[in-house]
């Protein structure tokens, strides 16, 4: 089972693979940091694991179901002549919902929670993020576990590279969601991005590929301009920038 760690091959295999499902998973980093920013630190942080545990869960459980998985592409219907599969439909399902979560995210980060604040301590609130990062946890497991499946035939190779991956998300994750609890600002950029993603699930649901290149240096940019600012920031908020003066007017008074 574990043949190819004497081959080069099959190391090289792993490192791309792997390279690939952290690139791709991005995209649940975000989403579960916007999340549970909304939830106290306690919650918020129990929601964040087990977020990433039932991604990690979903994907190696779609590894060992192969044949379901190849099964989801073979078109259902069609619309206009375009087949239409499982996995269209599920990008698309998963795609708008991503557009309306973020929509809604960014209307009550600017009108306010109205009274929405008042029960985040509700058992309920905890158990709608978790149900919410379980759906968008299987669309974007589906998504990365079909794009594996055509860049490697040994499935311990593509366990491995999964299990690699969601490591690196757990580790990135708390990093993000910290973040974005420190810099209001931050969040609606990450709100951005969700439809952003959103608009290329759907496109991709509907026939029309985009490469995740753009979307991703696009998100890369966006993010080093917000951290430049935020630098910035803390530039100017620096008591040290005020010194020079000030010594310039007690030197003028003397």
């Amino acid at each position: 089972m574990f043949g190819w760690m004497a081959e080069p091959a099959g190391w090289a295999a792993l490192l791309t693979l792997s390279a690939m499902e952290i690139v791709l998973g991005i995209d649940n980093v975000v989403f579960i940091s916007v999340l549970v920013a909304r939830l106290p630190p306690a919650q918020a942080e129990r929601a964040r694991r087990i977020g990433l545990a039932l991604a990690l869960v979903f994907r190696v459980a779609l590894l060992f179901t192969l044949t379901a998985i190849m099964k989801l592409t073979e078109p259902v219907f069609t619309v206009l002549g375009e087949g239409v599969s499982w996995r269209d439909i599920i990008l698309l399902a998963g795609g708008l919902f991503l557009i309306v979560k973020a929509t809604h995210e960014i209307h009550v980060s600017m009108e306010g929670d109205h009274g929405v604040e008042a029960h985040r301590q509700a058992p309920n609130m905890f158990l709608a993020a978790i149900a919410q990062i379980a759906v968008i946890d299987l669309v974007f497991s589906i998504d990365s576990i079909v794009t594996a499946i055509g860049m490697a035939d040994d499935v311990s190779i593509m366990v491995t590279a999964v299990v690699i991956a969601m490591i690196v998300m757990y580790a990135a994750s708390g990093v993000v969601g910290r973040f974005i609890a420190a810099h209001p600002t931050t969040k609606m950029l990450a709100l951005s991005f969700l439809i952003l993603i959103g608009v290329s699930l759907v496109a991709e649901g509907s026939g029309f590929h985009l490469p995740r290149a753009y979307i991703y240096c696009s998100m890369a940019f966006a993010a080093a301009v917000e951290a430049i600012n935020i630098l910035a920031g803390r530039k100017r908020k620096s008591p040290g920038t005020g010194a020079p003066h000030a010594v310039g007017e007690d030197t003028r008074a003397n």
